[in-house]
């Protein structure tokens, strides 16, 4: 009791709080002029989600360690509750309300490799999509090596995508389309159950996971009602990347991915334009400031060569195979399921292989496999 009655308070970094605010007036400025109504609410909700994984320690890797190696499926079982919430407002809205969109993707060979090469990237990197920009924004130096070459990987992912294509493919397979918008709700959140329960096999998830990731899952459903579109990390990486690699000479618009439509128009417009490149940047300055209240910056944990070898090898298989299998564990899984798309439900499955041949090689670039 005496040891409770005298810890102390987090200690606020207060430089990390400057840091945070200013950049988040940099981002408000760099919105002001584009003439989008979105872009304001996209950020502030993004900035909260960024938050949120701050405050509720949470994250999509580990869950996949646990489960191959461990056999403890609670974490990852307990993640499908993110899609089961987003899916009770993403699948009618994108359905039913003009204005709206869902992710629907085609199931096949691309799918298949790039999940199983963003798994190797995912565990050698110690993060995933979202895991990288929240980390990077508490201060990971891992993270902030990974962050560019994942946008690099994302380029070319994107380049390799159109004649990945062109493989034989079972095509779109869309619920809500077969079914209806409500007859794809019911579906969409019994295969997310099901899929659970061969997780958990038999095992409980803790309360306090569930209410986080139902708490998540909320989150992106908010930032979908301000976007348009579900909650996505990757192609706004992979933009950042392609408007980087432009600035350096490398013309883009003569490839097929770059060439026509909302990519080319992306690649040509501001890069705060881009919702998802808008929230990818709400998420990091939401992280950064939420670790920074709490005291919990770690700018200053050592990485080595080793892990910063990891970190780039790991960012640039997540970026090359999250633009072949069309996302990460939130635009594939939580974008594709709770749009009602069996793609969302196969990248699942497919990521843990490449899972299992990550967890193997995370010691050879200096971190533990549990």
């Amino acid at each position: 009791m005496a040891g409770a009655l005298s810890a102390e308070p987090p200690r606020v970094q207060v430089t990390g709080l400057l840091l945070g605010a200013a950049g988040t007036v940099l981002a408000i400025a760099g919105i002001s002029g584009i003439g989008d109504a979105a872009l304001l609410p996209v950020l502030a909700v993004a900035i909260l989600l960024g938050a949120m994984f701050v405050w509720l320690d949470y994250g999509f890797a580990g869950g996949f360690r646990a489960l191959l190696v461990e056999r403890d499926g609670r974490t990852l079982g307990a993640a499908f509750i993110v899609p089961a919430v987003a899916a009770l407002v993403v699948l009618p809205v994108g359905m039913l309300v003009e204005g709206y969109g869902r992710f629907v993707a085609p199931i096949g060979l691309p799918l298949l490799v790039g999940a199983a090469i963003f798994g190797v990237g995912m565990q050698i990197t110690n993060g995933c999509g979202s895991g990288t920009l929240v980390a990077a924004g508490q201060g990971s130096r891992r993270m902030w090596v990974a962050l560019p070459f994942f946008c690099f990987g994302g380029v070319l992912g994107s380049l390799m995508l159109p004649a990945a294509l062109r493989l034989p493919s079972l095509g779109e397979i869309d619920l809500p389309a077969l079914l209806g918008p409500w007859g794809g709700v019911v579906v969409t959140e019994a295969l997310l159950g099901f899929g659970a329960l061969l997780v958990l096999r038999g095992a409980r998830p803790s309360r306090g996971r569930l209410l986080a990731g139902a708490a998540i899952g909320a989150g992106a459903a908010a930032l979908f009602l301000v976007s348009g579109t579900p909650w996505g990390i990757t192609m706004g990486l992979t933009l950042w990347g392609a408007q980087a690699v432009e600035a350096l000479g490398w013309d883009l618009s003569g490839f097929k991915f770059w060439s026509s439509g909302w990519t080319r128009e992306a690649l040509d417009g501001p890069l705060l334009a881009m919702h998802g490149s808008l929230s990818d940047v709400g998420l990091l300055l939401g992280a950064l400031l939420a670790a920074a209240g709490q005291g919990r910056l770690r700018y200053g944990t050592p990485i080595g060569w080793r892990g910063a070898a990891g970190a780039a090898l790991g960012g640039l298989l997540m970026g090359v195979g999250a633009r072949l299998s069309f996302g990460c564990n939130v635009g594939a899984f939580l974008g594709g399921a709770s749009s009602g798309s069996l793609h969302g439900f196969v990248w699942i499955a497919a990521v843990l292989p490449g899972c299992w041949i990550g967890i193997r090689m995370r010691p050879t670039f200096g971190m533990k496999t549990k």
